[in-house]
């Protein structure tokens, strides 16, 4: 259901799940709130020394970085890791599908070195991005030493393939439920430490898999995993302005209220689709994005089809939602465009993507008297930055606006420092990065994020 509120105006909460489960999933006097749901500082940001805020990205991409790995069955090249001769089978049925047949598929694995982030994680995200021909598919693991030097199990932070099994896709893409030990669990895309444990380092793991006896194979043309740890600060200090003049971005505009009551199969329809909205958003801004073919299945009555392709090519099964973090970079992977989730600090730290021509998508949750214009509450939504006024306050593309069904309505300004707030205490400062393969990051600041 959907409250519209006049005095809390609110959007459709995707079915509850673990996120929402920490939060409550509700608003004061007990109005539903939408979008891919956040923990709140206290749930998800766990406490570090002081106010420090420990964030170190750890990537594998080129064949330099998969020599340095331990490959089973694997061949690496420039173009990525792919099956060579598989180290074993192994015998899998989809857990998301009631009755599904078990299925033996080769497998082959590549795992990284050890990865010391110099100080103790508290969570960790991982991305990749991988083609994934119809019939294979791929598994991503992490595991790490425990400040007590225990050794933890492998953790699964995600099963990936491009389509589902409609479309021909080996399996439903799907986290991964019930992984909780002594140490940590994963919430949906999130390995999270309990009380006062951390991670000293990480080692990453993924298995690809086909069909047994074919020569299918996908391909991982990247891997990656944000470590964090950082302060339960319930707010943060304004950040300076550095760019010094205005820089906006021409960043399409694209409403998730426009697909309200569309494909409610894949989390309720257009109310819950931030994040599938905003990666459109930069997919279109890159001028990428799926084929007139690939739409062909989408209701022509239905403007700007793609919104409801990524939808549907986003949602996670498991999660019962379209806002897995990592499940949109890579969607928008398919695309020849390299997508990771990280953490930044602040907005300064996002001031050089705008100037670098890189749109930021940026993970949120707010009350509205939280954030000057925005018109609406949630415990969770993504927007996307664009750029900055002459006066350092961001510029969004909203996809929830004013919860108005026009595109020209998505094109915000807030405030710096409220924005600040509703985003580093409340997500870490998640956000998606895409861009290009060929175009080179912003430098990173020392204890590099990215």
């Amino acid at each position: 259901m959907s409250d519209r509120s006049a005095l809390l105006p609110t959007v459709h909460l995707p079915s509850l799940t673990r996120r929402q489960a920490v939060l409550g999933g509700m608003a004061a006097g007990g109005a539903l709130l939408f979008g891919a749901p956040v923990a709140s500082a206290a749930s998800r940001v766990t406490a570090a020394a002081g106010s420090e805020r420990h964030i170190r990205y750890h990537r594998f991409t080129g064949a330099r970085a998969w020599a340095h790995g331990k490959g089973a069955g694997v061949h690496f090249d420039q173009h990525g890791l792919r099956i060579a001769r598989p180290s074993g089978t192994r015998a899998f049925a989809d857990p998301t599908v009631t009755g599904a047949p078990t299925t033996l598929y080769d497998v082959s694995t590549w795992t990284s070195p050890w990865r010391a982030n110099g100080f103790g994680l508290t969570e960790l995200i991982s991305s990749w991005n991988a083609d994934t021909p119809n019939g294979t598919w791929i598994e991503v693991n992490v595991r790490g030493h425990a400040e007590d030097g225990t050794l933890t199990d492998w953790f699964v932070m995600g099963r990936w393939c491009s389509n589902d099994p409609a479309q021909g896709g080996a399996i439903n893409r799907q986290s991964v439920d019930g992984q909780g030990t002594d140490y940590a669990t994963v919430w949906t895309d999130t390995l999270h430490m309990y009380g006062a444990h951390t991670l000293q380092d990480i080692q990453l793991r993924v298995q690809l898999l086909r069909p047994h006896g074919t020569s299918l194979t996908p391909t991982v043309r990247f891997l990656g995993a944000v470590s964090s740890a950082l302060p339960d600060d319930a707010t943060v200090p304004v950040s300076t302005f550095t760019l010094g003049r205005e820089h906006i971005l021409d960043v399409p505009t694209f409403s998730q209220e426009k697909h309200v009551g569309q494909y409610p199969q894949w989390d309720n329809g257009g109310e819950a689709w931030c994040s599938p909205t905003s990666s459109s958003m930069v997919l279109a801004y890159w001028k990428r994005g799926p084929s007139k073919a690939d739409l062909s299945w989408v209701d022509p009555s239905y403007e700007d089809p793609q919104v409801d392709f990524a939808a549907r090519n986003t949602y996670d099964y498991v999660y019962e939602g379209c806002g897995n973090w990592p499940f949109n970079t890579a969607y928008t992977s398919r695309y020849g465009l390299e997508g990771f989730v990280t953490r930044l600090r602040n907005l300064a730290e996002a001031e050089p993507f705008i100037a670098a021509g890189m749109p930021v998508i940026t993970s949120v949750s707010f009350k509205s008297a939280d954030l000057d214009g925005a018109g609406y509450s949630t415990n969770g939504h993504l927007m996307v930055l664009v750029g900055f006024t002459a006066d350092g306050d961001p510029v969004m593309n909203d996809p929830a606006s004013h919860l108005i069904a026009d595109n020209k309505e998505v094109r915000v300004t807030y405030q710096r420092e409220q924005f600040e707030n509703v985003w580093v205490p409340h997500s870490g400062g998640t956000v998606y990065i895409n861009h290009p393969a060929h175009l080179k990051l912003p430098r990173a600041p020392r204890e590099a994020n990215w």
